[in-house]
């Protein structure tokens, strides 16, 4: 082979690599976002008066940081789900009261970061408020954390109630001093909400919707919340006061993870508020 062959050659192969590296950056580019489906809406586009406070958006959740997938504080659910909710806020308004979600439809990613997390035992940065009775190593074991989640599917939410007029929540500081999250009302983190004897997300049996030991006050207030939604199709977790599932599923067996993002949303789909006011 000639001189001028091989430099030839070599021009030739290094030009093949980079048409190769560039139409796999072109690839890359055009790999679509992922797009909920038509019927999954924002909340806020069926009922604007719902409060929404996002917590895996902020570092105030069991993890101690802001959760994969969430990129903006939005509440996504399927529509039917949603219309449900807002049937049972013009229910609750007359008596005085808001719903308040804390979580609605989660991607697979965020319950896959939930995951790394449980198998990671040295990282106990939240537990004094979360957990504190629960020895991590049990957290698959007793059911806290699973690798599939119901919120994926799009037709479950967390929720809580409101006295009205609504008081302002004060925002979370990273490494404050942290409280069970069974402490009474007036010691663990001031959340706006009714006392339902737990604050959110708390892993402990007095979370259970009908624990004995919650009595008075704490009781009706989770009774309120679980008569007025299972009243309109709702079907509340158990061992969770704050879960529950609107029935039945759009999406039974479907799974996804398109982030939490109004960009994830069929901007058709994107309806006006409805005309209840607070």
């Amino acid at each position: 082979m000639t001189r001028l062959s091989t430099v030839v050659r070599g021009l030739v192969t290094a030009l093949a690599a980079l048409l190769a590296v560039t139409a796999a950056s072109a690839t890359a580019r055009a790999t679509p976002r992922p797009k909920a489906p038509e019927d999954f809406v924002a909340l806020r586009s069926v009922d604007r008066t719902i409060i929404e406070e996002i917590r895996y958006l902020t570092p105030h959740n069991f993890v101690g940081e802001r959760i994969d997938g969430y990129q903006q504080p939005l509440c996504i659910l399927t529509e039917p789900a949603a219309q449900a909710l807002h049937k049972a806020q013009a229910r609750l308004l007359s008596q005085g009261y808001s719903l308040k979600v804390y979580d609605c439809y989660r991607p697979q990613r965020a319950v896959d970061h939930f995951v790394r997390w449980a198998k990671d035992l040295d990282d106990q940065t939240m537990k004094g408020e979360f957990y504190p009775n629960v020895d991590k190593t049990r957290l698959f074991e007793d059911g806290y954390i699973a690798e599939k989640s119901g919120h994926s599917r799009g037709s479950t939410m967390d929720l809580t109630l409101v006295k009205l007029p609504a008081k302002p929540t004060r925002p979370y500081v990273p490494g404050e001093p942290l409280v069970p999250c069974y402490a009474p009302q007036g010691e663990r983190f001031p959340d706006n909400s009714v006392d339902m004897g737990t604050g959110y997300d708390c892993f402990d049996t007095l979370s259970h919707t009908l624990d004995p030991r919650i009595e008075g006050q704490q009781r009706a207030n989770r009774l309120l919340l679980k008569d007025t939604l299972e009243g309109l199709g709702f079907v509340n977790l158990a061992e969770e006061w704050w879960h529950f599932t609107y029935k039945p599923e759009l999406y039974p067996d479907t799974y996804f993870d398109f982030p939490v993002s109004m960009r994830s949303l069929v901007p058709s789909l994107l309806r006006r508020p409805a005309e209840t006011s607070v």
